[in-house]
């Protein structure tokens, strides 16, 4: 057999021909451009969402703190006391500047605390995740706990 066909040969797409591999290319990555501005803008907008709302608890930690501190300066004298009073001065003054700072400058100051105390960081990190860890799981047993309840009570009622 003989086929004398020629085979149909693509052409090549080449940076000069209108819409074509450069245009697609570049209109690409004017789209993922666009998408990442959006997405910083959004982690930006619940940034500082966020952290209005842990300033915010922290205020009313610091409130709570000094609340207790006056009872042990009744119940157990002022030189107990003394020590809660400085904790929640000290939570006090933390929310009030992680409420006048931005998320930037808040960056920043992070990134100058890890590069000065980087063995510091590392212990907060994992006693963050430790503390994550705990609330996670305490929330997925009540969950759990909360089930069984609910399974008992409906074979109890049949």
């Amino acid at each position: 057999m003989n086929d004398t066909t020629t085979p149909v040969r693509p052409t090549p797409m080449t940076d000069t021909a209108p819409g074509g591999f450069k245009g697609a290319t570049q209109s690409f990555k004017d789209e993922a451009g666009k998408l990442g501005k959006t997405a910083a803008d959004k982690a930006r907008l619940y940034a500082d969402d966020g952290k209005a709302k842990a300033s915010g608890a922290l205020g009313e930690v610091a409130k709570l703190v000094d609340d207790a501190a006056n009872t042990v300066d009744e119940k157990l004298g002022e030189q107990y006391g003394q020590y809660a009073h400085s904790a929640a001065k000290f939570v006090d003054e933390f929310a009030t500047s992680l409420n006048t700072k931005n998320v930037d400058e808040l960056l920043e100051d992070t990134r100058q605390f890890v590069r000065k105390s980087p063995a510091v960081a590392v212990g907060i990190a994992a006693a963050l995740g430790f503390v994550i860890a705990r609330v996670v799981k305490a929330g997925i047993d009540g969950a759990a706990d909360a089930g069984e309840r609910n399974s008992t009570r409906k074979t109890n009622d049949a």
